[in-house]
């Protein structure tokens, strides 16, 4: 494999930047409600859908470190076809899903709705922004070439 530049090492001002915005989404995700297992799940499946296997193993670790189960994490690729995450949940992996998935559809009205149908305008920001935040990772990471070894 050719060796990548590490952009987080090329430009730290910059991941600096985006690590504060982490801590912020963060932020926003607690006071919006979601468990903290919860949304590492959601930075897992943007991840799966990215194929970033850095962030995918680190976030699974962090899933099960705070408590989510392994059924959960390991059926989250293929979370519509289960009985493991309820309406809100479900609401907020469609959205995710969706604006990880932006240039294929644009986010549609009909997941937007959905979303808003059963979560809060705090939920569906804290769900947006951490779409976008594991979204700007997931590239520095895969661009970077991020080593994921035994």
């Amino acid at each position: 494999m050719t060796e990548r530049i590490n952009l987080g090492k090329a430009a730290p001002e910059l991941y600096e930047g985006l690590h504060e915005l982490h801590v912020r989404v963060a932020a926003v995700c607690r006071s919006a409600g979601m468990e903290d297992g919860f949304s590492h799940l959601l930075l897992t499946r943007a991840s799966q859908i990215n194929r970033c296997a850095y962030c995918i193993r680190m976030h699974t670790r962090d899933a099960l470190a705070c408590g989510e189960s392994t059924d959960r994490v390991n059926l989250l690729p293929a979370w519509r076809e289960t009985g493991y995450f309820n309406a809100k949940e479900r609401a907020s992996l469609e959205l995710l899903e969706s604006i990880t998935l932006v240039a294929e559809d644009q986010v549609p009205d009909s997941v937007y709705q959905r979303a808003r149908e059963v979560l809060s305008e705090k939920e569906v920001v804290a769900v947006a922004w951490l779409a976008v935040m594991i979204n700007a990772w997931n590239r520095i990471a895969v661009t970077s070439r991020y080593a994921v070894d035994d």
